[in-house]
């Protein structure tokens, strides 16, 4: 589960623990603590409109009471300390923080303390049972401020990760319109990377526990989608669109090189296209199948698994892969009377997924390798075997979409391909030799128009797989 950063510890000597005054088994002060927490109520109840004209002032935060908050922060990750915290009605204050503080520092540490306390399963439950705490953390997400949103988000994603209260916040997001335009705005927006990993995280597990949050997301602003005007959309309340936003958010993480965020991006997308009003809100527009497919394709043709990369990248990529792959397979088998998919423009991309193959089949052997040399090691065959079921998950949807492409080629293409060098005899076993006996017949079409381009590599292919039907 996800804990919350450790801010950097005070150089300044800790308070000696006397004896009794210990939280649980730690060296922490209870003491200490509740005078921190005593501290902080003072601040909160001294922070009358009627008493602070400057909106300065109540943007800062004293130094000692931030080194001290701060330390409640860093303490609060274990478990007795977060215990006592719940006990002394610590929620209840941060509570306070957020409808009077104006700093953003403070909010943004009670945010993260509450992180770390949801860690606690107990605590956690109580946390989501309380719906005025609920709606106060989910309002966060309205906040400016991206220290903030973080910290919100990694507060919901370890409450969404906790299955005995994950249907609770669920629910709550589901009747909180606000929720879906706050994380829109920020997909659509931020530039802070670390942030937009973790909002998808959110929407990640959001869409993977709850299809039907996920159905109305996707129908979010639909009358778009249809031609339909609306009467709400203004500046202040922009009309989101989910897939643009989730774009916008991919190649944000993608220009910093966060394979992680990456890889959660193209998650949420493959999770769209589970359902048919997913893949229909991908590529209603022209314009939208078209970015999608493009951002999609660079990626397989220009970052992932290249030619100088060692065959067993395909291991640390499947993932990411797999997600991408079945994203484009799902939009060619419902678009391929756009120009963007002809194959005239997507030579580049049957390289890439036989190279895919090739450096799956490559892996494949070393991993026969590996298990002919751990078979008395239960873990390490454990370890191959879901390997072996992730690049299988891989190799599934990649000889898919290979097959439903290599249908579409023409002898012009072929032609082109074989000149580019796309196409060749090695390439054509290799794919070959993952295609059948499964796809014999999108093979036998290929080899078919293939005889027609260059009889006598089709010949040879003929030869080195005689079980398949040649052209007379």
């Amino acid at each position: 589960m996800d804990r919350n950063p450790s801010p950097p510890s005070s150089d300044s000597e800790e308070e000696a623990v006397v004896a009794g005054d210990s939280i649980g088994n730690t060296v922490y002060s209870k003491h200490w603590l509740f005078g921190v927490l005593t501290k902080l109520i003072e601040v909160i109840s001294s922070k009358d409109d009627s008493e602070v004209n400057d909106v300065e002032e109540q943007m800062e935060l004293d130094e000692d009471m931030e080194n001290d908050i701060c330390k409640v922060w860093d303490m609060s990750m274990d478990k007795d300390v977060a215990l006592f915290l719940q006990e002394f009605n610590a929620p209840d204050i941060f509570m306070g923080v957020f409808a009077k503080s104006k700093c953003p520092r403070l909010t943004e540490i009670c945010v993260g303390i509450l992180g770390n306390m949801a860690c606690c399963q107990d605590i956690c439950m109580s946390f989501s049972k309380n719906e005025d705490l609920g709606q106060m953390v989910l309002q966060r997400l309205c906040d400016s401020d991206s220290p903030t949103l973080l910290e919100t988000s990694r507060l919901l994603l370890t409450c969404l990760c906790q299955s005995e209260v994950a249907s609770i916040w669920v629910e709550r997001i589901r009747g909180s319109p606000s929720v879906y335009d706050c994380i829109c705005f920020i997909m659509s927006s931020s530039t802070n990377v670390e942030l937009l990993v973790k909002v998808g995280e959110v929407v990640d597990k959001l869409f993977d526990t709850d299809e039907e949050l996920m159905l109305n997301w996707i129908k979010k602003g639909s009358h778009q989608l249809v031609g339909q005007p609306t009467n709400d959309s203004s500046d202040e309340h922009p009309d989101f669109k989910i897939v643009p936003c989730l774009l916008e958010a991919a190649k944000q993480v993608c220009s910093d090189n966060n394979s992680e965020g990456l890889d959660v991006y193209m998650h949420i997308l493959q999770l769209l296209t589970t359902v048919d009003e997913g893949i229909q809100t991908i590529v209603h527009s022209p314009d939208r199948g078209k970015e999608t497919w493009s951002f999609l394709y660079n990626l397989i043709c220009h970052e992932l698994c290249q030619l100088d990369d060692p065959p067993i990248i395909v291991q640390e990529q499947k993932t990411v892969l797999a997600s991408i792959l079945s994203v484009l397979s799902a939009i060619f088998a419902s678009q391929t009377e756009q120009e963007y998919v002809k194959m005239e423009k997507n030579m580049p991309l049957i390289e890439s997924l036989i190279r895919v193959l090739q450096n799956m089949d490559e892996c494949g052997k070393r991993s026969m390798d590996s298990s002919n040399k751990s078979k008395s090691e239960e873990a390490g065959k454990k370890g191959i075997m879901e390997e072996d079921f992730h690049l299988k998950i891989l190799k599934d949807i990649c000889c898919e979409l290979l097959s439903n492409m290599l249908q579409e080629l023409s002898k012009e293409n072929i032609l082109e391909g074989l000149k580019q060098g796309h196409l060749n005899e090695q390439k054509c076993c290799c794919t070959f030799q993952n295609l059948l006996p499964l796809y014999l017949s999108s093979v036998e079409s290929f080899l078919e128009v293939l005889h027609e381009a260059d009889q006598a590599l089709a010949d040879s292919l003929g030869r080195s797989f005689p079980s398949l039907k040649l052209p007379t």
